[in-house]
This record gives C-alpha cells, structure tokens and sequence, in this order.
C-alpha cells in the first residue's frame, strides 16, 4: 500500500468517528493510460475537501461537485465512467484514450467503520487484509490471512487487498546507505537504517528516519520479519554484515541483499554454511547486491539497487 492510500482510509475512519459524511471512490478499472493505477482512491468530503487521488485533479473536482449536486442519492455505490470520448478526455485532463471506471461508495458510520477499523488493526500489525463489498448494497466485509491479489471488479461484488507498505531494513548508517535511503523514500519505501556503532549513528549524512542501535540480528526479527520487508547489508564488517544475514535469510523478508564484490560474496557464502545456514536459505541472497549496470559512486550504486527492486517487483525472480 502506497501512502497516499493509507491516509485515504485513516482520513475515511477519523471522518466516520467524527460523525462527518463521506464517499470513498476507487478506481476499479483503466482503459488506455492512466494517471492513477487500478486500486487508487480517493475520499470526498463535502463540500470542498478530498484526500487521495484518482487522476490527478479534474475527474475529482467533477466528482466533487456531482456528489454536493446530490447527483448521487442513497445507499446505493454508484458504477462512474470518465473518458468515455475524445471530448471528455479534453475536458477532464485524461490522457489521450485513457477511460476510467470508479467504484463510489457513501460511507456510514454503524456498517463502515468496523471493516475500516479492521484494516487499520492489520496494517499496523504489516498484515495484508482484504475487502469484500457488494455492488448493490455497499455492505463490506474483511477478511485477513489472504494472500495479496490485485483488485477484482465483477458483476457482484468488489476485492480488493490491502497491505503495509514496503519495508526496507538497512544495515550501516555509511553514505552508500544514505543514497539508497534517498531513493526509497522516493518510491514510497518505509526505511530503517540499523548501525550498533554509536559514531556510524553520529556521523549519518542521509535524511531523517528511523535510526536503530540494536544488534542486526535483532533488528531483523523486530522490524523485517514479514513478506513485505526488503534487508540490505552495507557496511563491508563481516561481523555486521554477516550476523543480519544469518537472521534475514531464514526470514519472511521477500529480498535479502549483501554489498561486495563477487569474491567477497563467494567467502560470505562460505561462512554463512560454516555457521549452519541452510543452503536453501543462502542461495536466496541477492549478492553483489543490484543490477550489474557499471556502478561506482554511492549514488550510482544506489540507484543499480532500487533497479533490482523494481524489476523483481514488477516482473518476479525470472
């Protein structure tokens, strides 16, 4: 789950609790290009606030407007198409042949601040939870323990999943840490960086977040122990390095990074069996860490990371 997407739901639940009305859209379908993915919301506050995006503004302010207009009265959740011509596209900033399909949904507080309530519990226990809401009667139900699955829209019923964010666990407060912090944040990672050497804490250069003292091993199993967790190990001191390892690689992190050269990588290795890590386990390690792209500087070495990220993310292993 992205930021913006959590405060939706926080917004939606604080709006509920203060006794304010309120309409969640999603984005349950995308035609051509779009601004805002499959699974974007966005709640209305009438008359004249919104938190969350579905395209990037004029579908909103319509919407908006529509909803203060009373366009949309009752119970009902509402099935919105924009973009449906050549016109409107012009007319609402969509790109061009871009069409989408919006899923409204006026909330109440006795039937929707339980199930908003229920997600809330799990994602700050980094759970992955999903709702189920009927087209006809809005009525919602959640379910958690389910694996993540993208958002599905038939003829009775909504689905969609939420989880928490990504996690990345960075062990060493170095400048090459500081540069792939840079970089996450951007892309809307969660990030810790876990240095035991008080003058590493000291001396760190990057931007502000959360700065762990605590041994890697015992950073991994509080903060990583999930499939939503990225670890990387940066600091080039096997007796850093390798006791994050021994931890995160028999983890539920999804990815397991090491910094160093292949040579280093192939010694790693050695010591980690030496030190009775499985061998399955081991060959999970994602060493030298990031694509293979020429890297050098920090910076270069930081971005060959995230590259990694993002295609295994968006592609998988193969």
């Amino acid at each position: 789950m992205q930021t913006q997407d959590n405060a939706v739901l926080s917004a939606a639940l604080d709006a509920l609790r203060n006794g304010q009305t309120c309409w969640l859209a999603t984005v349950v379908a995308v035609h051509g290009s779009s601004p805002r993915p499959v699974g974007s919301m966005a709640l209305f506050l009438p008359p004249t606030s919104q938190v969350g995006s579905l395209s990037g503004g004029c579908v909103e302010e319509e919407l908006l407007a529509s909803i203060v207009a009373g366009e949309f009265p009752g119970d009902t959740p509402q099935v919105l198409q924009y973009g449906v011509s050549a016109e409107e596209n012009a007319r609402l900033g969509l790109p061009c042949g871009g069409h989408l399909t919006i899923f409204l949904q006026f909330l109440h507080v006795d039937r929707d601040r339980p199930w908003l309530e229920s997600v809330r519990n799990a994602l700050d226990a980094r759970l992955i939870i999903q709702r189920c809401v009927d087209r006809l009667s809005g009525n919602t139900t959640v379910e958690s323990g389910v694996s993540h699955r993208e958002v599905e829209f038939a003829e009775a019923q909504l689905l969609q999943c939420f989880g928490p964010r990504q996690r990345m666990l960075l062990i060493g407060a170095g400048q090459l840490a500081a540069s792939v912090a840079e970089l996450a944040l951007g892309l809307d990672y969660d990030v810790l960086v876990c240095d035991p050497r008080a003058e590493a804490r000291a001396d760190w250069r990057g931007p502000a977040l959360p700065l762990l003292s605590e041994m890697p091993d015992d950073a991994v199993r509080a903060h990583a122990d999930d499939p939503e967790s990225v670890v990387i190990t940066l600091t080039h001191d096997p007796r850093i390095d390798d006791m994050a390892l021994m931890e995160a690689l028999e983890s539920k992190a999804w990815y397991v990074g090491a910094l160093g050269s292949v040579r280093t990588t192939e010694q790693r290795k050695e010591r980690l069996s030496a030190l009775g890590v499985p061998a399955d386990c081991i060959n999970r390690l994602h060493a030298p860490v990031g694509l293979d792209i020429g890297s050098k500087t920090p910076p270069e070495i930081a971005v060959s990371i995230i590259a990694e990220l993002i295609r295994l993310r968006r592609r998988g292993s193969g």
